[in-house]
């Protein structure tokens, strides 16, 4: 199922089994590329690593990780320890908890180059995460397809992220779906990701 432009904030996405809103563009043109520059040029970007079945596996992704404290956040067995907000991610993040109506304290940020890097299918259900809490998901850059999958039923949903547009994910999304961004021959420019979330205290 491939949803087409206008969104509306209030319709849930997905059919059963958890909420996805998808705000559209909330950012101006201008602002956005304001935002994409400062992003991409200043936060402190790092390759990914994980540790799967033994293997250490180094991304051309790079991420950062950032939070009210220096929350640490565990996946793929590999630790990660949250850097201070940068103002932009701070006006970003205040943006994102007035049209969601949420509150977050960290934020993991990715860097695609190209529409060669992606992300593969997968819950963000780590135990440090408040269950059910809101994912509010920022993209500046390069508009890329998204796709969620349930996990029983194998139903998919797709939809693709504007420039300065934002999803939110909540309730049960991610214990009944998974969801990825597939690899693209179509995009040779980069896209910044920012995907604000709670971490239990």
């Amino acid at each position: 199922m491939l949803f087409d432009q206008p969104y509306d904030p209030n319709q849930n996405l997905l059919p059963f089994d958890g909420e996805v809103y998808y705000y559209g563009r909330v950012i101006d043109p201008q602002k956005a590329d304001h935002y994409f520059k400062v992003l991409k040029d200043t936060l402190e970007w790092r390759n990914d690593e994980a540790y799967i079945f033994g293997k250490h596996y180094v991304t051309k992704r790079k991420y950062g990780w950032y939070g009210s404290k220096p929350y640490e956040y565990k996946y793929s067995n590999s630790i990660k320890k949250a850097l201070s907000w940068t103002q932009e991610l701070k006006e970003l993040k205040d943006l994102s908890e007035k049209l969601t109506e949420e509150t977050y304290n960290s934020c993991l940020t990715n860097l695609y180059h190209d529409g060669s890097e992606g992300m593969a299918y997968h819950s963000d259900g780590e135990k440090d995460l408040k269950p059910n809490g809101a994912i509010a998901s920022l993209t500046f850059g390069a508009e890329r397809k998204f796709l969620f999958k349930h996990k029983d039923s194998g139903e998919t949903v797709a939809l693709y992220l504007e420039h300065g547009s934002l999803l939110v994910m909540k309730g049960t999304c991610q214990t009944y779906w998974k969801h990825r961004l597939p690899p693209t021959k179509k995009v040779n420019t980069p896209r910044v990701n920012l995907t604000f979330r709670t971490i239990i205290e």
